[in-house]
């Protein structure tokens, strides 16, 4: 069995601790813990590969994240752009063989109970065997609006049914025979594309055009983005499983929550003998039933509140009441129209290390970088702006020009704007040095590569 870990989703509903280049699927929520850890963990044994569907500037927070479970063997398909679950998941099956089966597992949900899980996905592999396409439905706990829902007659599906408004949801409920749509499949990889071909046969075409065109090297298929942008955006509901007829739900209880909102992480977290969840650096005076998250170095106190989401990071503060978190997704609306915050937090991760912006002001911008052993970033150079190195932490190999030398601790350089440059970690221990750059303008795009371990 082949278990593809979808990597997509920005998950705005959780912001400001998810953003586009660290979704919710990466931040480490639980015991230091992310959510694709704990997914990858739920399934190694019980899946003999694992292919990891990414977008590729997601790529390697996955491939590092797997690194710290000292899993170094697995498969990433990389997108260029995301195009739903129907184009990532055929992607994928091109390349193996017909008769091999499938798990599709989102990589931001939370499943508890691991042992009705695993009941679960054996009466699923089962059916996969005989050839039908198998949806995993959750036996819902209260009437969610936010879920699509699957009418059933024992493990036959009768319909699939769109997200319901709170009157029809109290329904599904009480009927007993409706589940939530969990986003999980299981089939014969080519099953799926046989039906894909039926129902959608644009996609199955574009889809199978670009994986034959795409790059494949050491367990990573690279699709190109002229090809991608060719594909049809389709969920694999829509393309393929409210049209076929070989579809089966497993109904499950399993502990599962996809984590959809704070009012839903709340649920998860262990809580104080005030509701309050845990959390070493709250103060709380007369404060009842809230979720209160921050920088593991910030005291938050709270006096005399009741119900509140409150939520604190380096760039960006949010306060909800409890039952109203959905309306996240608007404040991200907002936040897009004027500043990147709904994109980076201050901490970015890069394929080399990561950068965190201390001090960003008209004229200048200082931040702290951390290079990993045996990286180096790339070969480069400024248009606008000066840059001073201080090496805090370590040594490095600085290339500027033609010139190249090593700089230890407490030792700098300086590099002008047009100086072609490059830094690496000859070591094997993670350096830390200090970046102030000066200039007209400090932005990320004023960096012209001229060579590239990582091809960006």
């Amino acid at each position: 069995m082949t278990n593809l870990i979808l990597c997509g989703g920005s998950g705005t509903r959780l912001w400001p601790i998810s953003r586009t280049l660290m979704p919710k699927q990466f931040v480490k929520l639980f015991d230091s813990m992310s959510l694709f850890q704990l997914t990858l963990k739920r399934n190694l044994k019980l899946c003999d590969k694992q292919m990891i569907i990414s977008n590729k500037e997601q790529y390697y927070l996955a491939y590092h994240q797997s690194q710290e479970l000292g899993l170094d063997d697995l498969n990433y398909l990389l997108e260029p752009v995301g195009k739903n679950t129907a184009p990532a998941i055929a992607l994928s099956c091109f390349g193996l063989d017909y008769d091999e089966i499938v798990l599709v597992t989102p990589s931001d949900h939370l499943i508890k109970d691991q042992k009705a899980y695993e009941s679960s996905l054996k009466q699923a592999e089962d059916f996969a065997k005989d050839g039908y396409l198998v949806t995993f439905g959750i036996k819902p706990t209260f009437p969610e609006t936010g879920f699509g829902y699957i009418e059933a007659d024992g493990f036959d599906v009768l319909s699939f049914k769109e997200k319901p408004d709170e009157k029809t949801a109290k329904e599904y409920l009480e009927k007993g025979n409706y589940y939530w749509n969990s986003g999980m499949f299981c089939f014969k990889a080519g099953v799926f594309l046989d039906e894909l071909q039926k129902h959608s046969p644009k996609l199955y075409h574009d889809s199978k055009t670009a994986y034959e065109k795409a790059q494949k090297d050491q367990g990573i298929i690279e699709v190109l983005l002229e090809d991608m942008q060719k594909i049809q955006e389709d969920s694999i509901d829509y393309a393929v499983m409210e049209n076929s007829s070989k579809v089966k739900v497993v109904p499950s209880d399993i502990g599962w929550s996809d984590l959809g909102s704070f009012d839903a992480l709340y649920e998860e977290f262990e809580k104080d003998q005030h509701g309050n969840n845990k959390n070493k650096n709250h103060i709380s005076i007369d404060s009842k039933n809230n979720l209160i998250l921050a920088d593991d170095k910030k005291i938050v106190a709270t006096v005399d509140i009741e119900d509140l989401i409150v939520v604190d990071t380096a760039d960006a503060l949010l306060i909800s009441k409890k039952g109203s978190s959905q309306k996240v997704k608007k404040v991200v609306d907002t936040v897009k129209k004027t500043t990147q915050l709904h994109t980076t937090h201050l901490t970015v991760h890069r394929p080399w290390g990561s950068y965190t912006v201390l001090e960003d002001t008209e004229g200048f911008k200082v931040k702290r970088i951390e290079v990993r052993p045996d990286k180096r970033l790339s070969l480069q150079r400024h248009k606008h702006r000066n840059e001073h190195w201080v090496v805090v932490e370590g040594s490095a190999t600085v290339t500027k020009d033609d010139d190249t030398f090593i700089l230890e601790q407490n030792q700098s350089t300086y590099i002008k704007a047009g100086q072609l440059h490059r830094l690496y970690n000859h070591t094997d221990k993670t350096i830390i040095l200090v970046e102030t750059q000066v200039g007209s303008y400090t932005g990320e795009d004023d960096i012209e590569r001229v060579e590239d371990d990582f091809k960006r």
